[in-house]
């Protein structure tokens, strides 16, 4: 009889425990998500995690791909290590001046890519006592309508083989119309904002194709990178520089 209550509670418990899981599965959010892998040596951050860490600055945010990726394309704030597998350890020492207590959220190209994940636990190893990882990495914070931040080398690069990419000039029409990149559209920032640009020239056939923007300054070209944010278009990248910076750099290469 004893036994037998005794399973009873059991099933109770494992019920009861079960359908607090469901129950919490479905108050969750996509934003909220998380690929909850297994065995796991460090924690993982959410998409809505990583947005409010890259806003108050509570932690470093470091992409693991290599620098030519990073380049292409990458989360706002993040940082690059730009060195070789084996030499990364070291990278990151340097990067928080040996303090091993420094928050860290790492990420790479997504749920199948382990790169974050192997430093990761290489870091655990070395002694360093904060570290998680946003492990869905970027191409679900593209999907969920993230902006990236395209560099220097990476725009100069897509520029000349990406003939599919569409670049947009989002300063005024006039400073577009005293000068801009050849191929490019005028979409100005301002006017998109003020609702008297409402029909934009991007890619109707392919969503997935690249949009890259560039402005008066960074700032400016982010601004808009926001607003498509809240389009379907998901692979949208901003030049955090100039455009008087862009020009002079493609111009050269």
């Amino acid at each position: 009889m004893i036994r037998t209550v005794l399973v009873v509670a059991a099933i109770a418990a494992t019920t009861l425990a079960l359908s607090r899981s469901d129950a919490l599965a479905d108050s969750l959010s996509i934003h909220q998500a998380t690929l909850a892998e297994a065995d796991q040596k460090t924690g993982e951050v959410s998409t809505e995690q990583l947005r409010r860490i890259l806003a108050d600055g509570s932690a470093i945010v470091l992409d693991t791909r290599t620098r030519a990726e990073f380049d292409a394309g990458h989360i706002p704030g993040a940082r690059n290590l730009d060195a070789p597998a084996g030499t990364q350890v070291a990278a990151v020492e340097r990067m928080v001046n040996a303090d091993k207590s420094k928050a860290l959220v790492l990420y790479c190209n997504g749920p199948y890519c382990q790169a974050s994940r192997r430093l990761a636990d290489q870091l655990v190893a070395d002694g360093y006592a904060n570290v998680r990882r946003y492990q869905l990495g970027i191409p679900i914070w593209r999907a969920l309508g993230g902006p990236t931040v395209i560099e220097l080398d990476g725009i100069a690069r897509i520029y000349k083989a990406d003939r599919t990419a569409v670049f947009l000039d989002v300063r005024s029409s006039g400073e577009f119309a005293s000068g801009s990149l050849a191929g490019t559209h005028s979409v100005p920032a301002d006017e998109v904002a003020a609702g008297r640009l409402t029909k934009l020239p991007l890619p109707e056939d392919d969503f997935n194709r690249r949009i890259v923007l560039f402005g008066r300054d960074g700032a400016q070209a982010r601004r808009l990178a926001e607003v498509l944010s809240k389009r379907p278009w998901h692979n949208v990248a901003y030049f955090p520089g100039s455009f008087d910076t862009l020009a002079a750099a493609l111009k050269d290469r």
